[in-house]
């Protein structure tokens, strides 16, 4: 497995495997790396001959008050990780490699970039695009993976694949969760026994709503009533926000979710996506889940295939 440190290492290895038409899996990460992201590993392992990782804790998503200077930093064991799942090439640039002195571009990616967490981490999202804008440019990836928990950053990089004529397939593949079913997160180590027990209540709130659905319930506000109602029974949680919205743009949808015969746009998957966050102490965690109402009240909740969006 080689590690670079700079574009024109990277660069210099893409070469050598494009010249071999060698398909390229990229996911790009900010490390402290757990089984969910080890589970995009083993996707893109299936589906191309070569695989990258990118680790860099990209500082122009976080805003001033939020974790930048905290964020669990585990290089060493994230590599030992890599090495054992596959990897061909880690990319692991210092700050001042992404975004050198004099670097002053950035990407709008618009309405889509100020929903959910758009909205509460201003700017979040166009320090995402930019970044990952940046690593699709260097890497010039065949497909590249993400995890469904981090629906709207999809959302993002789905109309920047669009919008810039990226010739790139977006993954979105299953979020992994805890046997009680907290979904796997870097932050989590943030946790404190107490929070991390209190913790469960999100995917609870979303697994009373996804059973709501395989019974017929299609009335959104029935069903963000319902979620609300479990989350309120955790007075330790702090909710950020709670929507019912279109996978696609993220906009809400104020009366029902979709029916099964329904689609959202043409490049996203038949579906709602009811998405949480919220603070335990200090630590904000997010969850999701896409709503399908072909789903029956019996089957396996909060488990999907992977999406690709070509």
């Amino acid at each position: 497995m080689k590690i670079a440190r700079t574009i024109a290492e990277v660069r210099d290895f893409r070469m050598k495997e494009s010249q071999s038409d060698r398909s390229l899996g990229l996911i790009p990460t900010m490390g402290a790396l757990h089984a969910g992201h080890l589970s995009l590993v083993k996707a893109a392992r299936s589906e191309n001959e070569r695989v990258a990782v990118s680790i860099f804790v990209n500082p122009t998503q976080f805003g001033p008050n939020e974790d930048l200077d905290k964020y669990p930093r585990t290089f060493d064991s994230d590599c030992a990780l890599l090495l054992e799942s596959g990897v061909d090439l880690v990319f692991a640039p210092e700050t001042g490699v992404m975004y050198p002195f004099g670097f002053s571009t950035t990407i709008d990616i618009g309405a889509v970039g100020s929903r959910l967490d758009g909205a509460s981490r201003p700017g979040h999202f166009q320090g995402v695009a930019t970044v990952v804008a940046k690593l699709f440019n260097i890497f010039t990836p065949t497909r590249a993976y993400f995890g469904q928990k981090d629906a709207a950053q999809i959302a993002v990089i789905r109309k920047l694949i669009k919008d810039m004529e990226f010739p790139i397939e977006l993954i979105a593949c299953p979020t992994i969760r805890e046997e009680d079913g907290l979904a796997l997160s870097s932050r989590n180590c943030f946790l404190n026994a107490q929070h991390r027990r209190e913790a469960i209540v999100l995917s609870r709130s979303l697994s009373v709503v996804e059973r709501l659905v395989g019974e017929g319930e299609l009335d959104s506000a029935v069903l963000l009533a319902a979620a609300r109602a479990v989350l309120s029974k955790e007075p330790a949680f702090r909710l950020d926000y709670l929507v019912l919205v279109n996978p696609d743009t993220l906009e809400d949808l104020p009366e029902r979710i979709y029916s099964s015969d329904e689609a959202t746009l043409p490049s996203c998957p038949k579906g709602s996506l009811l998405a949480v966050a919220g603070w335990l102490g200090d630590t904000r965690l997010i969850d999701n889940v896409v709503l399908r109402t072909e789903a029956s009240a019996s089957a396996p909740l909060l488990q999907y295939d992977p999406v690709i969006y070509a």
